[in-house]
C-alpha cells in the first residue's frame, strides 16, 4: 500500500513539507516519517524557493564559500543557492564572486571520490555539504571525509530537514527540524521498537524516493 502524504501545517516562505507516517527503512535507519522532497530536488520553482531560505540563514554572512557539495540528489538546489548567494545585493561576502557546485560521486565502496580534473573545487577550499535531509548523520559524516581526503574545509551544514542540530562540532543550518514533526524518531535498524512489535515496513526510502512493500 502507498504511504499516505499530507502537507505539514508550517511553512517556511514559499517552502511547504510533504510527508506520510508509517515506518520506513533507509539505508542507515528506520523512522517513523518519511518526508517527500522530490519537488524541491526536481521543479525549479521549488527548488528557487527552498534556495532562498536557505540563503537568509546567513549561511556565508561571514565566511567566503568555494564550493557547494549536493547530496540527497540536491544539485538544482545547489545551482540555485549558488546563484542566490553570488547576486550582487545579497548580504553576503560570496555576492561577485564565484562559488563551484558538485554532485556526490560514491564509489563501489559507497565512499564518494572525485576525478582529478574536479580536486581543485575541493582542495584547500570551503565547501558547504547540501542535502535534502538529515537523519542519523551518517551521510553527512561521508560528505566530511570525503572533503578532508581532498584537503578541503567544511564550513557549513544545509538542508532542508534535519533531525541533527550539529555533526561533528559543525552546526546543521535547516528550514524544518524535528520541532515540526511531532514524535519524529530515527533509530538504528536492530534497535528499532517498530520491528520489535512486527510492525510491517511501509516502504524502503533513498535519496530518489520510495518503494511501497
Amino acid at each position: 500500500m502507498e504511504p499516505r502524504f499530507f502537507k505539514i501545517p508550517v511553512c517556511v516562505g514559499d517552502v511547504s513539507l510533504n510527508v506520510a507516517k508509517g515506518h520506513f527503512a533507509t539505508r542507515n535507519s528506520h523512522t517513523n516519517y518519511f518526508i517527500d522532497v522530490t519537488r524541491q530536488q526536481s521543479c525549479i520553482r521549488d527548488a528557487e524557493a527552498v534556495a532562498q531560505q536557505l540563503a537568509q540563514l546567513n549561511l556565508t554572512q561571514h565566511i567566503m564559500m568555494d564550493t557547494i557539495l549536493c547530496m540527497d540528489g540536491t544539485r538544482v538546489i545547489g545551482t540555485c543557492l549558488a546563484q542566490k548567494l553570488t547576486q550582487g545585493g545579497f548580504r553576503s561576502i560570496n555576492a561577485g564572486k564565484e562559488i563551484y557546485v558538485l554532485r556526490e560521486h560514491p564509489s563501489t565502496n559507497g565512499k564518494l571520490i572525485f576525478r582529478d580534473n574536479a580536486r581543485f573545487m575541493l582542495e584547500e577550499k570551503n565547501v558547504l555539504l547540501l542535502l535534502a535531509s538529515v537523519t542519523t548523520g551518517g551521510t553527512v559524516r561521508k560528505g566530511i571525509e570525503c572533503v578532508e581526503y581532498y584537503k578541503g574545509n567544511v564550513a557549513g551544514i544545509a538542508a532542508i530537514y534535519s533531525h541533527q542540530k550539529e555533526i561533528d562540532g559543525i552546526p546543521v543550518v535547516s528550514l524544518f527540524d524535528t520541532n515540526d514533526l511531532p514524535g519524529y524518531a530515527s533509530y538504528l535498524p536492530e534497535e528499532c521498537p517498530m520491528c520489535r512489535e512486527k510492525q510491517e515496513l511501509d516502504a524502503v526510502v533513498d535519496k530518489y524516493g520510495y518503494s511501497a512493500l
